[in-house]
């Protein structure tokens, strides 16, 4: 990822790259080391962001789903 990408200052870096971009290089690598150290977020907001992101986007109904569930893990009532 370009240094200048990685100087976002808004979430999910809407300033500096497109979502799915911030799934890939963000996203993805923040599970990674939240599974190897243990230590989860409090709450997560993807899935609700990929509603808007990707409404109207048949092909990333799955993917929207997924995120979702992952939102789901860090709800009241959710298990982790």
């Amino acid at each position: 990822m370009p240094p200048e990408k990685a100087s976002f200052t808004q979430a999910f870096a809407m300033d500096t790259m497109a979502f799915p971009e911030w799934l890939q290089f963000v996203f993805l690598p923040r599970v990674r080391e939240c599974l190897e150290t243990g230590q989860f977020p409090q709450s997560s907001q993807v899935g609700v962001q990929a509603i808007r992101e990707f409404d109207g986007w048949h092909e990333a109904s799955d993917l929207v789903s997924l995120l979702c569930e992952f939102d789901a893990l860090f709800t009241e009532g959710g298990s982790r």
